[in-house]
């Protein structure tokens, strides 16, 4: 198409060769730099949307990039007439020699998928002759032959779904009669049945008169473009929905576990008063994810008879689910403890509640019940870390008597034992997950060493602040719980 003339500027002067070659060569390498992210990305795992999302991206950009090169080729051979019909299969050949010596992959004159090369056509209709000459490119776009003829401006909007008509015939209007530029999308239904998404942009050509002669458009084939978009935003949809469906769920864990569980920081209840009064303090520690709110809990309840039940656990599982079944095992727990039931047969009553659960879940538990009239430690567990017991500035786990996990095995029995008290005794209960990082494996050795400091310690809360010092700030991979109890003179 030669030069048109312009009511208001002159027509643009091509750009130096040599600076185009320049743009075509770096945009092949950061092509294929950002391909090669892309094939790293295909064996993704499907089900995470963050990383589907990254790999959209990463298939956006793929096509920007191809796109860009088909311009910067159409660029570099300037302008031909539509009627030469190699408006873009030169700069696509151009662009297949770049590539090939850039090491990419081989590009092709006839669109491929997920290529945006050879899908730029131009026309020309002229309005003082009725001709109409479209480039080769504009045929394949719309999957029209070059023997049925191009199509005028009236049989244009023929190929456009209908719902799109209207935007097509107002572009054409505003750019005949008021020379405004054309600057729009719609969608057209190729004659194979198959849907494509056209970009065009398009001026008037006036002649010495100030006259419009005719009108010139460029129209690109963005279906690739836009689907990718749809893509993006689609994972991006999906991502966002995650994240508010993980925080919304953190959310209600957090409360029902505040709900249920006594406070995390502080003595659950000043100490009694008396001989081998309990003095108890306990604390909830989060794991290093602050998302894995689980189904860890403590528990200290004080009898009408004056014993006390203390108690901690641990269900599998993270989230509302373990939190909620965490809720109804603990709720069940103090029921059977004010019922007055021994510590051996209520593990087993919970073993059973547990089977028998719609929410399928496994755990462990230790519950203790002490007497501080006789000093007498009565105890049982379910697969859970044994009581350490702490005298005289040194430690010890309890020997445990036999119980596998809650909800492991139907008709379970789990024995009972038990231990005498003495004044300034610490028992420590606490879940597996209190280890530290670099601890797994060692056992309670780490606890067992802050015995001299438990020692010197006149309360069970600077005994837990030791605790807390040790391991609040290390890095865990699952949420803990901590019970001590600390035996008065």
């Amino acid at each position: 198409m030669p030069p048109h003339l312009s009511a208001d500027r002159p027509a643009p002067q091509p750009p130096e060769r040599d600076a185009v070659d320049a743009l075509i060569n770096r945009t092949l390498r950061l092509r294929g730099d950002v391909d090669a992210v892309r094939r790293d990305t295909v064996l993704i795992d499907e089900e995470d949307p963050q990383l589907r999302w990254q790999r959209a991206l990463c298939d956006l950009a793929v096509h920007h990039l191809d796109d860009l090169g088909t311009h910067l080729g159409q660029l570099r051979e300037g302008l031909p007439s539509p009627t030469s019909g190699h408006l873009a299969a030169a700069s696509a050949q151009e662009a297949a020699q770049d590539s090939a010596e850039e090491g990419a992959p081989e590009r092709h004159d006839d669109p491929q998928p997920g290529s945006l090369i050879g899908r730029v056509g131009s026309a020309e209709w002229n309005l003082l002759t009725d001709e109409v000459s479209w480039s080769e490119e504009l045929f394949q776009i719309f999957g029209r032959s070059p023997e049925a003829g191009p199509l005028s401006l009236d049989e244009l909007p023929s190929m456009l779904l209908p719902e799109d008509q209207p935007l097509l015939t107002s572009l054409v209007t505003d750019c005949l009669v008021d020379g405004k530029p054309i600057d729009g999308e719609f969608r057209i239904l190729r004659t194979d049945g198959r849907m494509r998404t056209l970009h065009m942009m398009g001026e008037p050509v006036l002649d010495s008169d100030g006259c419009t002669a005719s009108m010139w458009a460029v129209l690109r084939d963005v279906s690739e473009l836009r689907r990718s978009q749809q893509a993006l935003r689609r994972t991006h949809d999906s991502l966002r929905r995650r994240e508010h469906r993980a925080r919304t769920e953190h959310r209600l864990a957090v409360e029902l576990q505040e709900a249920v569980l006594p406070p995390w920081r502080g003595s659950l209840r000043p100490p009694s008063q008396g001989p081998g009064a309990l003095d108890i303090a306990a604390h909830y520690l989060p794991s290093e994810s602050t998302s894995l709110i689980g189904g860890d809990w403590y528990d200290a309840l004080e009898m009408p008879d004056g014993r006390t039940v203390l108690t901690v656990g641990d269900l599998t599982g993270h989230g509302i689910q373990a939190t909620s079944a965490m809720a109804m095992l603990l709720g069940a727990l103090r029921g059977m403890a004010v019922a007055g039931i021994e510590p051996g047969a209520l593990m087993g009553h919970l073993n059973q509640l547990l089977e028998s659960s719609v929410q399928s879940a496994l755990g462990s538990a230790v519950c203790c019940r002490v007497d501080p009239a006789t000093g007498t430690l009565a105890w049982a567990q379910a697969g859970h870390p044994a009581p350490l017991l702490f005298r005289d500035g040194a430690g010890r786990p309890l020997p445990a008597p036999d119980g596998v996990l809650l909800g492991a095995a139907s008709g379970v029995a789990y024995e009972q034992d038990e231990v005498r008290l003495l004044p300034g005794d610490v028992l420590v209960l606490h879940t597996d997950g209190l280890n530290r990082h670099s601890d797994r494996g060692a056992g309670p050795d780490a606890l067992l060493a802050l015995a001299p400091r438990f020692a010197q310690a006149r309360s069970a809360q600077e005994c837990l602040r030791t605790v807390i010092t040790e391991f609040g700030d290390t890095e865990r991979l699952d949420d803990a719980c901590v019970l001590i109890a600390r035996i008065g003179a």
